[in-house]
């Protein structure tokens, strides 16, 4: 991870599926990820995200079983024992609320900060709801959108640079480290 400009701390930033387990992360810090993001814009300035942070081993199982990881990768479950995050921030908002982007940019500054840690992270909306209601007692009124896994990074990740119409799909490698194709600048604007 880096501690630098926003650039440096972007590109450091990549979506961690494996993490060093033995590396704890407090309640302090994640509540002081979830306090950056208060900050970011919100459509309207209605700031409908609310919260719930979990860094016990047995709150982070009960988040994980409710978890689905790396589409792309299809013979894996996600983290094994020893490789799962540290602590989960889980982005809720009340039923019938449509946040829209909030959740993207109050994240995605949660994981720049993150980053700013030495903490990787990774995104995922790919989760049982249902499950992850029960297993956290979810407050009645609200549901879950996203969720942000948190680590200490136990494994590398490259960038790759493709066309527009390169493949995107992200793999790992014989060695096992994951690559994740980029499109170039040149490609991303029309003008």
């Amino acid at each position: 991870m880096a501690n630098g400009t926003i650039r440096e701390l972007t590109i450091s930033n990549r979506s961690f599926r494996k993490f060093d387990q033995k590396k704890t992360i407090s309640r302090e810090t994640l509540e002081e990820l979830v306090d950056i993001s208060r900050y970011t814009a919100s459509g309207a300035n209605k700031q409908p995200t609310r919260y719930m942070v979990f860094c016990s081993p047995e709150e982070n199982s009960r988040v994980f079983a409710a978890l689905r990881w790396a589409a792309f990768y299809k013979d894996w479950e996600g983290p094994a024992e020893g490789e799962r995050p540290a602590g989960y921030i889980v982005m809720l908002e009340p039923e019938g609320t449509a946040a829209g982007w909030d959740e993207g940019i109050k994240g995605q500054t949660m994981l720049l900060a993150a980053a700013e840690k030495g903490i990787g992270g990774c995104f995922i909306a790919n989760i049982d709801k249902k499950l992850l209601a029960e297993n956290i007692a979810i407050p009645e009124g609200y549901g879950v959108t996203l969720v942000i896994a948190l680590g200490y990074p136990a494994e590398k990740v490259n960038l790759t640079e493709i066309p527009a119409e390169g493949d995107s799909k992200y793999y790992r490698d014989e060695n096992g480290t994951q690559t994740v194709p980029k499109i170039i600048l040149k490609d991303l604007i029309l003008n």
